[in-house]
Order: C-alpha cells, then structure tokens, then sequence
C-alpha cells in the first residue's frame, strides 16, 4: 500500500461521512447549515457534490486523472467552507477539520501528481 492509496481512502471515509450526513440532513448538519447561513437545500447540494469527489476518488485509482480532478474539486468545496466558518464568527476549533481535511486533500493531489509524472 502506497502514500497516496492510504491518503485517497482516508479522505474516502471522510467525505463520505460528511456527504452522507449532509444529503440525508442530519439534524446536526442542519443546525450547521444554518449556522453559516445555507439553507438545507443548499447543504444537501454541498453533500452531493462531496459524494461525487468520493466517486471520482474511487475512479481515481484506475485513472489516476480523475482521482486528481476530484481532489480539487474536494479542495474547492474545503476553501468554501472555510470562508463560510470564517465569516460565520467560527473558531479554530470549528475551522480545524476542513483545514485537516484540505492539508490532506492536498498532500493527495501533490502525490498523484508526482504519480502522473
């Protein structure tokens, strides 16, 4: 098992995590929702989009491409939702997982670039 096998399927389990909790509208993710001033509809589209990366992660590991473009789609979603915790009044602590979870979205996409190579 390589870095970048051990790093897709960490950032599988997370967005997939998260997407779900989103699409189904968790009551936590709806209480997040409208924290940062996105109605559930919006959430859920935001889960969708995250369930999609987890596809393309998957995809990714037989055309690596692939894998990279929805890495940074995923980096894209992480950066919103960064902005969004940042103009909601949120901490560090509330901010930590999207920038844990970008630091490692892109330390994938640099190792499947190097891959492509």
């Amino acid at each position: 098992m390589n870095p970048t096998t051990i790093l897709a399927g960490l950032l599988v389990v997370a967005f997939t995590a998260v997407g779900t909790a989103k699409l189904a509208a968790v009551p936590a993710m709806r209480a997040k929702a409208e924290h940062v001033g996105f109605s559930v509809t919006a959430y859920r589209r935001i889960g969708l989009l995250e369930v999609l990366g987890v596809v393309g992660l998957l995809v990714g590991a037989f055309v690596p491409v692939i894998g990279g473009l929805a890495a940074a789609g995923l980096l894209m979603l992480l950066g919103g939702a960064v902005v969004a915790h940042v103009r909601g009044g949120d901490g560090v602590r509330e901010i930590a997982p999207a920038i844990v979870l970008g630091l490692a979205t892109v330390s994938y996409l640099l190792l499947v670039v190097g891959d492509l190579r």
